[in-house]
C-alpha cells in the first residue's frame, strides 16, 4: 500500500517501536541546550552592566533584538521545515547559536553585544520552536498537546537549571569563559541531536500515533488544512498572531527583568537565580498536566485560563518583596505559561490544519517574538526613567487582559471555504 496516498483517522494501529518517541527525545534535548542561553540571559544582566557601565534599556535591548531576529526568521525555517524537515533547520540553526556563544566571550562593545546575542544567536534560535513543535504536531494526532508539552518541557527544564548553573560558572569562571563552555556544549548536543530528526511519519513508514491509514485522493498524507495565503485572509489568523504577542510580551518581560528587579530588593543573587528557576520547574508541570487537559477541552481554553492567572500574577508581583511571595509568583507564572506555550503549535493546528502548518506557525509565533522583543526593552525603559518595575509590570497586567479578550475571540474555523476577511 503507497503511504504517499494514504490518510489516517482512527486510533487504533500503533507500530511496536514507534519513531515519534524518538522525534519527541530528540527535540526535549535540543530545546533544554537551545533554551538555556536563553534563559541565562538575566543571570548574565548585571555582570555585563557592571564591566560595561550600559543602561537597563541598552543591555535588555540586545536581548528583545534576539527575539526579533528569531521571529523574522523564524517564519523562513518554519517554511523550510515544511520543505527540508527539522533535520536540516537544527543543524544550520545549532551552527549559528553555537557559534553566538562563542563570538559572546570576545564582546567589548555594544555594537558586538547585538551582533552576537541579537543577530547570530537570535538567528540560532528561530529553530528552537516552531520547527520542534510543527515536527510534534505531525508525528501526534490524538495527543499532540501532551506530546508538545513533553518536548517543550525542556524549556522548563532549561529554566530549571541554567540560571543557578550559570551563576555557578560566572562567580567560579567569569562570564566570559561560562560563553565558551556554554557554546562548546551547544555545537556538540544539538547537532548530534538534530540528525534524529524526521519530518513526517511517512519517511519512516509509518503514520501519526493514534491513526490507521486509508487510501485517498491526495498525494500526501498531511495535505488538509489552509494554505498559508488563505489563513492570512482570515481573522482568527490576526486573533492569534496578536494574542501570542501578548503572551511573549508578559513572559519574556518576567524572564529577562526577574532577576535583577529581585536583586534591586536587596535579596542574593543565587536565590534571585533560584526564583528565576522554579518558573522553569513548575512550567514542566504545567505543559504536562494542562497539555493533557488541552487534548481533551481545546488549545484555546488553556489559553483563556493563562490569560486570567497572567494579569493576578502580576498584580501580585507590583507589591511583592518578601521571598515567599516571589516564589508564589513564580509558581503561579511558570505553571500557566508553561502551559500555553504547549498548546501554541496545537492551537495552529486546530485552527488551520497541517497543509502549511509550519508557515502559519512561523508568521503567527512572529507575533509571540514580537512581544518578547518589545516587553524585555520596555521593562528596562521604565526601569532607567523610573528606577522601578512596578509600572513595567503594571503594563504587563494589561497587556494580559487585552489577550485574555483576544482569545476568547478565536474560534475554530468550521468551513474552510468561508473566509473571515478584516
Amino acid at each position: 500500500m503507497d503511504i504517499s496516498r494514504m490518510e489516517y483517522k482512527s486510533p487504533d494501529a500503533t507500530p511496536r517501536f514507534f519513531y515519534g518517541y524518538i522525534i519527541v527525545a530528540a527535540g526535549f534535548i535540543i530545546l533544554i541546550t537551545m533554551f538555556s542561553t536563553r534563559y541565562a540571559f538575566g543571570v548574565f544582566f548585571k555582570p555585563l552592566q557592571a564591566e560595561f557601565n550600559w543602561t537597563r534599556a541598552m543591555t535588555s535591548g540586545a536581548f528583545s533584538f534576539s527575539m526579533f531576529a528569531e521571529g523574522l526568521v523564524g517564519i523562513v525555517m518554519g517554511g523550510l521545515n515544511d520543505r527540508l524537515g527539522p533535520r536540516a533547520v537544527l543543524t544550520i540553526c545549532g551552527v549559528f547559536l553555537g557559534l553566538g556563544c562563542l563570538l559572546m566571550s570576545q564582546i567589548s562593545t555594544i555594537w558586538q553585544l547585538y551582533l552576537f546575542f541579537g543577530i547570530i544567536m537570535g538567528t540560532g534560535m528561530s529553530g528552537a520552536w516552531i520547527p520542534l513543535t510543527s515536527t510534534v504536531a505531525r508525528w501526534f494526532i490524538k495527543r499532540r498537546a501532551l506530546m508538545s508539552g513533553f518536548v517543550l518541557s525542556g524549556t522548563g527544564l532549561a529554566t530549571l537549571t541554567a540560571p543557578p548553573l550559570v551563576n555557578f560558572l560566572i562567580s567560579t569562571y567569569k562570564w566570559r569563559f561560562s560563553f565558551i563552555i556554554r557554546g562548546i556544549a551547544v555545537l556538540v548536543i544539538i547537532l548530534l541531536a538534530a540528525q534524529f530528526l524526521r519530518r513526517n511519519p511517512s519517511q519512516m513508514g509509518q503514520v501519526p500515533d493514534g491513526a490507521i491509514l486509508e487510501e485517498r485522493s491526495e498525494t500526501e498524507p498531511d495535505a488538509e488544512g489552509f494554505s498559508f495565503r488563505e489563513a492570512v485572509f482570515t481573522g482568527q489568523f490576526w486573533l492569534a498572531t496578536f494574542m501570542l504577542f501578548c503572551f511573549g510580551f508578559c513572559m519574556f518581560t518576567m524572564i529577562v527583568h526577574m532577576v535583577p528587579h529581585v536583586t534591586d530588593l536587596r535579596i542574593p543573587a543565587d536565590t534571585a537565580a533560584k526564583i528565576l528557576a522554579t518558573t522553569g520547574g513548575i512550567a514542566i508541570i504545567g505543559r504536562l498536566f494542562l497539555g493533557n487537559l488541552a487534548d481533551r477541552i481545546g488549545s484555546r481554553r488553556i489559553f483563556i485560563i493563562g490569560f486570567i492567572v497572567l494579569p493576578l500574577a502580576f498584580l501580585w508581583l507590583i507589591p511583592a518583596e518578601d521571598v515567599w511571595k516571589l516564589y508564589l509568583f513564580a509558581l503561579a507564572f511558570g505553571f500557566v505559561q508553561g502551559g500555553m506555550g504547549a498548546c501554541e503549535s496545537p492551537l495552529v493546528a486546530e485552527i488551520f490544519g497541517l497543509k502549511s502548518h509550519g508557515t502559519i506557525y512561523g508568521v503567527v509565533g512572529f507575533g509571540f517574538t514580537l512581544g518578547g522583543a518589545v516587553g524585555p526593552w520596555f521593562g528596562g525603559f521604565i526601569y532607567d526613567e523610573t528606577n522601578s518595575y512596578r509600572m513595567a509590570f503594571a503594563a504587563c497586567v494589561v497587556t494580559g487582559i487585552i489577550g485574555l479578550i483576544l482569545t476568547i475571540l478565536i474560534k475554530q474555523i468550521k468551513n474552510r471555504k468561508k473566509q473571515f476577511p478584516l
